[in-house]
């Protein structure tokens, strides 16, 4: 339920319309607004009686909200959610944000090079895996903290903010400590324990959308953050699981509108991860932007014949620099300059 107060509901008219929640059982979640204020009802499972709320000095409307999720809707929170990362902002109203760099950090030598040269296209912020959940327990696993220094390292020479993911609760102090934005892969988009975590941290979180999640999955996965006290989360389009086996997983870009159309958070898109294949990247990255993403992950390797990890999909050097030229000349297009 969403109680809107007048324009004018003064401090004491909120303050006790709060209570009056709390005494119901309820907890009341406060959300200021441009022009006023309104107050969401969180922890009802069902049907809330609003008998005892609608009448009280400075309630405009109250607004049942059927939603699994809503800390994450519009309906409580009708402007858009800017997320502000060491300079860089990702939302509504601000030219997308493009995040590049390798699959995994792989040793000093590739992430800086990697570094450089998207920071030098244009790039604005910087991509790498320092712990990678992979589906064999064979294969390259992750330089683990080496990996988040390295990181770090590629960001204090380049200025670009890194965005490294977290795979488990123990791990998000850690993380958090040398990257900018803790992203959640697909596998772990139901980690409830972990998200619980990020939710008491105040530092950005990119979602990843599960392999074969719904959208209310993923959006009721968003607001566990959000209930932990983290507004700031990224959701993250990365392709889902279909029937078709000529891609890596199949792009919902479908998602995109719809996303902003229920949700105030940003939505990126993975066009990496969706197709598996490099030469669909370009394309399918400048679709996303055209779609109304706020941003687009990249994977870019030095020598992607070489990787340790997803080498098929991730761009070269010189393939992202000209998805940036690209880019540059679709922005005027998306209401940007160049």
């Amino acid at each position: 339920m969403l109680i809107v107060m007048n324009h004018n509901a003064g401090k004491k008219q909120i303050e006790a319309v709060s209570k009056a929640i709390e005494k119901m059982g309820y907890t009341a979640a406060p959300i200021p607004g441009g022009e006023r204020t309104a107050i969401g009802v969180l922890g009802n499972k069902g049907y809330v009686d609003d008998s005892n709320i609608r009448d009280l000095p400075g309630v405009q409307e109250v607004i049942h909200v059927s939603k699994p999720y809503k800390l994450v809707s519009r309906d409580f929170h009708p402007k858009g959610t800017v997320v502000k990362i060491s300079g860089v902002e990702i939302g509504e109203g601000r030219r997308p944000v493009i995040i590049a760099g390798p699959c995994a950090v792989e040793n000093e030598e590739q992430i800086l090079k990697a570094a450089r040269a998207v920071k030098a296209a244009g790039a604005d912020m910087l991509r790498g895996g320092a712990f990678k959940p992979r589906t064999g327990p064979h294969t390259f696993q992750g330089l683990k903290e080496e990996g988040l220094k390295l990181l770090a390292l590629a960001s204090k020479e380049t200025g670009l903010p890194v965005v490294t993911e977290v795979m488990s609760p123990d791990n998000v102090g850690l993380v958090a400590s040398y990257a900018d934005v803790l992203q959640v892969g697909a596998r772990n988009m139901q980690n409830f324990d972990l998200l619980r975590e990020l939710g008491t941290i105040r530092k950005p979180v990119l979602l990843k959308r599960g392999l074969s999640a719904t959208l209310e999955e993923f959006l009721a996965a968003a607001e566990y953050i959000l209930a932990g006290g983290n507004g700031a989360v990224i959701l993250c389009e990365r392709g889902i699981r279909t029937f078709e086996t000529a891609t890596r997983n199949t792009l919902d870009l479908s998602v995109v509108p719809l996303i902003k159309e229920l949700s105030h958070l940003p939505i990126t898109v993975d066009p990496s991860h969706a197709t598996g294949r490099r030469s669909l990247v370009p394309s399918m990255a400048k679709a996303a932007l055209v779609a109304g993403a706020h941003g687009v992950l990249l994977e870019v390797h030095p020598e992607p014949e070489k990787a340790l990890s997803d080498g098929a999909q991730s761009l070269t050097l010189q393939g992202f620099a000209r998805l940036m030229d690209d880019i540059k000349r679709l922005m005027p297009f998306l209401g940007f300059p160049a």
